[in-house]
């Protein structure tokens, strides 16, 4: 399958990739997750042969691409644009890979027959793909991408063209499409969500390098550092001192601490407090005055004085010292390590 060793990239002498290694095992889907800049979409170039490292090697099943074009991968790509053909209807569209190889008449349409049922547009084979909706447009890239068999599949920001409503509603359908294809993929986003819904494994990429491995659980639950925590927005990220060992101070009360770094009283620490909060109990109680509150539609967003996040179930009465429970603080480490800041 799939290997990744020791990439390296500059651009205009500066580290864009640096020694990123991973691999990628049969019908696995990754997500590469990062800022913009962070190296994703040159790693993706990279692995698709439009362009070359610097040093490092991309490997398929023990034999290494290095010289070999693009074209000859037998790699699927799928851009946040599509790249659709407008002169072109969409059975033409969904062919066009497939008459580039040479394929038999027959073939072909048996084969867009299959990917344009798969991605549940069998009725628009004759549409013209200007009078599509952008969610049809992007089935259509997506069975043009898989047409031809490739062995592997990379999506860059499919989703991104898309707004939150139709982006939302087709996450879960494009997992199922890719779980039942098979074809292992490489999947770049910088969408925490997107990559919690698609990815089985989620690279997390930071400064040209692979910050966190792990699968959306893993990286959700154990973030590898501050910057983690914050980019995938998993809740408060607060500077405390430590008051006593497993308990640091701050303004809304004590925080018990999850932490296994034996810190000193009176050490600076950094730690994560997740916003999901009761007004019933929990594990620690804290105390604070909203300053403002915002209904999503599931739960009350509340923000406190000095900037604590909370979500509840039930709206605070504004302006009143609320008594609330949270989970045990994760403690990220002190503020003199390097985690990624």
């Amino acid at each position: 399958m799939l290997e990744i060793t020791n990439i390296t990239k500059f651009y205009e002498g500066q580290p864009l990739l640096q020694g990123v290694s991973f691999a990628v095992r049969p019908g696995e889907t990754i997500c590469l997750l990062g800022a913009s800049g962070s190296g994703k979409s040159t790693l993706l170039r990279l692995l698709a042969g439009l362009e070359t490292p610097d040093s490092g090697e991309v490997i398929w099943d023990g034999v290494s691409l290095a010289g070999i074009p693009a074209h000859r991968r037998q790699f699927g790509l799928m851009f946040q644009d599509y790249a659709l053909f407008p002169h072109l209807d969409v059975f033409e569209n969904v062919a066009f890979g497939l008459r580039m190889q040479g394929r038999a008449e027959n073939t072909i349409v048996e084969r867009v027959a299959s990917v344009l049922e798969l991605v549940r547009m069998e009725t628009f084979a004759r549409r013209r793909v200007a009078e599509l909706s952008g969610g049809e447009q992007q089935r259509v890239a997506l069975a043009r991408a898989l047409a031809p068999n490739p062995r592997l599949l990379m999506l860059d920001e499919p989703l991104g063209a898309l707004d939150r409503a139709l982006k939302e509603s087709l996450l879960d359908e494009l997992r199922g499409i890719l779980k039942q294809a098979g074809i292992p993929a490489m999947y770049v986003t910088h969408d925490q969500r997107e990559a919690f819904a698609v990815a089985d494994t989620i690279l997390l990429l930071y400064e040209g390098r692979i910050h966190q491995a792990g699968s959306p659980a893993q990286v959700a639950a154990e973030p590898a550092s501050a910057w983690a925590a914050g980019f995938l927005g998993l809740g408060n990220i607060l500077d405390l001192t430590v008051e006593r060992p497993g308990v640091a101070h701050s303004r809304w009360g004590e925080i018990l601490l999850g932490c296994r770094h034996g810190h000193r009283a009176g050490e600076n620490i950094r730690v994560l407090v997740r916003p999901s909060a009761s007004l019933k109990g929990g594990e620690q109680a804290m105390r604070g005055v909203p300053t403002d509150e915002v209904f999503d539609g599931e739960k009350h967003i509340v923000t406190l004085e000095g900037g604590l996040v909370i979500w509840l179930e039930e709206a605070p009465t504004a302006g009143q010292r609320l008594e609330f429970f949270v989970k045990r603080a994760q403690c990220l480490g002190g503020l003199d390590e390097d985690h990624g800041e």
